[in-house]
């Protein structure tokens, strides 16, 4: 390379490695600015001050509005005007992992306004990976105080793996996956007595409690804080009415 061609790479080196230098300061000044919008954000008054309640008391708000939509007596909620707040941020005070089911809907069931809930919903009402992260967000960035397992009457998925196991058959598509998710719960109710496939539902919802309790580290350390309750329950098709059984 001649002493000229040096000298031109030279001086193009120069001044891309300062606006590199440059733009390194400019990115590490605004690390403080970006924690201390963070921080502002997680100390500004929630949309739904309301929200903002114990495990205890959460779990009241679910029974008290599943009783109110069991006798047909739902509160009328102003969709409209509702939208407005919840603009700028969430705070849910209840978290629902749920069954994909149509004729499931958590937020009629409990008669909840928008807002109120942060629903997960799976064919199963099952504890994956994804529905795990989904609810370690509502619990660690939106502080959600309960978490509630929600299963149903005549599960559809619960019966499909229960028929599966029986006839050692193999389901089609992606179907498997539900087998595998929901059979320790068959397997493990078993040898209960009563009806095979209400204490296979029953089984299935005690093992995602079980399971949610002991994902760590986020759900395990709120629990163990008493920032959260984790807990279970079985919606009657007949009536609406949700039963606890965890």
């Amino acid at each position: 390379m001649c002493k000229a061609c040096q000298v031109d790479e030279a001086s193009h080196d120069r001044p891309f490695s300062r606006r590199r230098f440059i733009a390194s300061l400019v990115a590490v000044a605004a690390v403080p600015v970006l924690a201390s919008a963070a921080s502002a954000k997680s100390t500004k008054a929630p949309p739904k001050p309301q929200n903002v309640v114990s495990p205890g008391v959460a779990l009241d708000l679910l029974r008290q509005g599943n009783d109110r939509y069991v006798s047909g007596v739902s509160k009328r909620h102003d969709f409209k005007h509702e939208r407005e707040p919840l603009i700028t941020g969430q705070n849910p005070f209840a978290s629902i992992l749920s069954c994909a089911d149509s004729r499931i809907a958590p937020e009629y069931a409990f008669d909840s306004g928008r807002g109120d809930l942060f629903v997960c919903r799976v064919a199963g009402n099952f504890a994956n990976a994804d529905m795990i992260a989904s609810l370690e967000y509502s619990v660690a960035i939106l502080s959600v105080p309960l978490i509630l397992v929600l299963g149903h009457d005549a599960c559809g998925a619960v019966d499909a793996t229960i028929k599966s196991l029986k006839d050692k058959s193999t389901l089609p598509g992606h179907l498997p996956s539900l087998v595998t998710a929901l059979a320790p719960a068959v397997t493990a109710s078993a040898a209960q007595s009563g009806d095979p496939l209400a204490n296979a539902i029953r089984q299935n919802v005690l093992n995602n409690v079980a399971a949610l309790k002991s994902a760590t580290p986020i759900l395990t350390e709120a629990v163990t804080a008493e920032k959260l309750k984790i807990v279970g329950g079985v919606y009657h098709l007949a009536d609406g009415r949700v039963e606890m059984v965890a």
